[in-house]
């Protein structure tokens, strides 16, 4: 058997795939206070008493943690050891701001994280070309660790200036940094981004620093409810990149599992893509916080690395999935000018929706589907939680119906509309905004909510196919089984890439040999593991870069780096010269694939068919309401209808058909 558990900011997914390849999910309340106490209830309730826990043979994890320490501020009190004079680079950041017109405005730099009272500096410095200028000050680095343990740090951040390009000095700051404070957690900016620009550099290991003490935590009281509850393998845990990593590798670089969950979602949606023979699309996560967009091109997530977490930048290779604040739990309000807008603003799992019936009063997205009629309050996750209908009227009636003056139903298809319109928009902004026409994509809505809005989304962007999979609602939970068992390892550049040709050759040998005895640590064979080696490089003068994928086998790695980006440039900006290329950084990936296999659900039996009231596309009337165990491969339902399942509804307006695939359902739009 395998295990995926992902944690949301409302709900935890867990799935159980058997030998066989048949599919058991469940969705349980999250617990904010200690996440690691929902991932116990979903694994006990997953095993239950008729799966022997010795039969497991992968866990897998996708979490959250990592992201909202850094978005709450709550990640470990972390100290900065750089080069004299270079204190403050953290604090500078760039030019560039969130707003131009705020006249107050929160900081745009992680200021909080590392106040200058824990900033130390040290004389030490290697020049633009590697070779040491001034020596390292040993004294100075032990001292100051020693200052920063006094002041409470439980983590250093140690970035010397173009330490990329020669890490000596960092490495041997590490050592000292261990010896005068063992325990304290210690990251350096040559391992976790090596490559130019300060203040970036700089935020990354400050994170990744910050972060080793919460998620060594976390993911140790994991590892304890493993072992209590009788499971033998070790953990493995989702990266940003949308691979897997061991615990102990996730430890020592967490700031690798800041995208965790959402990139998961994505590997989840192009699996199903895959099978249902479609290599692009789209896909929509729609949770009860947030929506994750991602465009799937060739079967795979597409990829960055200028990541963002909140205000700060956070340069790691990540799925490219762009986060909106809208979900099951946004809330609906009033603003100044007397316009409703929904969102950003969640009710989140405590208290959550009005209709949760747990102490929440605001009106919600969710609130909105119970009035319309297309969410049953009694089936809501599978029969987890009743819905209360009646405070779900309440609370739209209160902070909606009365200062709009609409009726109830008028307010809750109102509710529905302004957040359609802001997850399409967010489609938009990953496909149309960057030169890619969604119309010749299909739509692939998950998570609780992605059913719900998908057909809504798609009219509004002109998308005629929705690809819905078997189990929409944990899609996260799914494609954690689906993804690969990645390692990575980076090395910094800053030359003309023509004259360093038996270097490169060397450091790839050397990035590859280390990928490996990292898979060879956590006990896995890598000899049938695929080669990604990927290149930053730009023109001599040029302050930016771009990525170019170089076959690691390469007989001149230095003219296919060359030719790779002079290619890559014309394609990006329409034009290119015969000039120096500066090669910034290589990065091989070990990637040992999962092999695809179709989910299909545990057969049960099917509840019977029926109809309801409810107000699809703005329109009211009997829809007919099947449960999707009950439509029969090749069946098609005509909408308006309502399929229901224990993790998602699906709405299907009239224009729309459904027909059912052994492990997806296809919706089309009629000609």
């Amino acid at each position: 058997m395998e295990i995926g558990i992902d944690i949301g900011g409302t709900f935890t997914d867990a799935v159980l795939r058997d030998g066989a390849g048949a599919l058991r999910s469940l969705k349980v309340p999250s617990t904010p206070d200690d996440p690691a106490r929902a991932v116990g209830h979903a694994l006990a309730r997953l095993l239950g008493e008729e799966a022997p826990p010795a039969s497991v043979r992968r866990f897998l994890h996708g979490t959250t943690v990592a992201t909202n320490a850094i978005l709450e501020n709550t990640a470990a009190p972390t100290g900065l050891i750089t080069t004299r004079g270079f204190a403050d680079v953290i604090e500078l950041g760039r030019m560039t701001r969130a707003s131009n017109y705020e006249l107050i405005f929160p900081p745009q730099t992680p200021v909080d994280l590392i106040p200058p009272e824990r900033r130390m500096e040290v004389a030490e410095r290697i020049g633009a070309d590697g070779a040491v200028v001034e020596a390292l000050d040993e004294a100075g680095v032990a001292e100051a660790a020693r200052a920063l343990d006094a002041m409470g740090a439980k983590a250093v951040a140690i970035c010397f200036l173009f330490a990329f390009l020669n890490p000596a000095h960092e490495r041997r700051a590490r050592e000292i940094v261990r010896q005068a404070c063992p325990g304290m957690a210690v990251s350096l900016s040559s391992e976790v981004d090596p490559a130019p620009r300060e203040y970036e550099r700089t935020c990354a290991t400050a994170f990744d620093a910050a972060l080793k003490p919460v998620m060594s935590d976390y993911l140790g009281r994991i590892e304890t409810i493993l072992g209590d509850a009788g499971i033998g393998v070790p953990m493995q845990v989702m990266h940003s990149r949308g691979g897997l990593l061991g615990g102990a590798a996730a430890r020592g670089r967490p700031i690798r599992l800041t995208l965790s969950g959402p990139s998961a979602a994505a590997i989840g949606a192009a699996a199903v893509l895959r099978g249902a023979g479609m290599p692009d699309g789209v896909s929509i996560d729609v949770g009860g916080t947030s929506a994750d967009v991602a465009v799937i091109r060739g079967g795979a997530p597409a990829l960055r690395t200028d990541g963002r977490i909140g205000r700060f930048p956070v340069r790691v290779p990540t799925a490219d999935v762009l986060a909106v604040a809208a979900g099951g739990g946004s809330i609906a309000w009033i603003d100044a000018a007397g316009g409703l807008r929904v969102g950003p603003r969640s009710a989140g799992a405590a208290p959550g929706p009005a209709c949760y019936g747990r102490g929440g009063v605001r009106p919600t997205v969710l609130d909105a589907s119970v009035v319309l009629g297309l969410v049953d309050p009694t089936r809501f996750a599978a029969g987890e939680l009743a819905l209360d209908a009646e405070a779900a009227a309440e609370a739209i009636r209160r902070d909606v119906t009365g200062p709009l003056g609409l009726g109830l139903r008028e307010a809750a298809v109102a509710i529905h509309r302004v957040i359609n319109a802001t997850m399409a928009e967010a489609v938009r902004a990953v496909t149309v905004a960057r030169g890619v026409d969604p119309r010749e994509m299909p739509l692939l809505p998950a998570g609780g909510g992605g059913g719900l809005h998908a057909a809504a989304i798609a009219e509004e962007l002109g998308q005629r196919t929705i690809v819905v999979p078997t189990a929409p609602g944990v899609l996260a939970a799914t494609g954690l089984l689906d993804a690969p068992l990645e390692h990575d390892a980076a090395r910094g550049f800053g030359g003309v890439v023509d004259r360093m040709d038996g270097t490169l050759r060397d450091a790839v040998a050397e990035m590859i040999a280390e990928c490996r005895a990292s898979m060879a640590a956590e006990g896995v064979n890598a000899d049938a593991a695929e080669v990604i080696l990927t290149a930053a490089a730009s023109f001599v003068g040029q302050g930016h870069t771009l990525d170019v994928p170089v076959p690691h086998d390469a007989p001149d790695p230095a003219r296919a780096i060359r030719d790779g980006f002079i290619e890559a440039h014309r394609a990006a900006y329409g034009h290119a010269r015969q000039a120096p290329v500066r090669l910034v950084s290589l990065r091989a990936v070990l990637r040992l694939p999962s092999p695809d296999r179709a989910a299909r659900a545990l057969p049960r039996p099917a509840p019977p068919r029926g109809t309801r009231h409810a107000v699809i596309a703005g329109i009211a009337g009997p829809v007919a309401v099947v449960p999707r165990a009950a439509l029969a491969p090749g069946e098609t339902l005509h909408g308006p209808a309502i399929v229901e399942q224990d993790d998602t509804t699906l709405v299907v307006p009239a224009g729309w058909h459904v027909t059912a695939h052994p492990a997806h359902l296809l919706m089309e739009k009629a000609a």
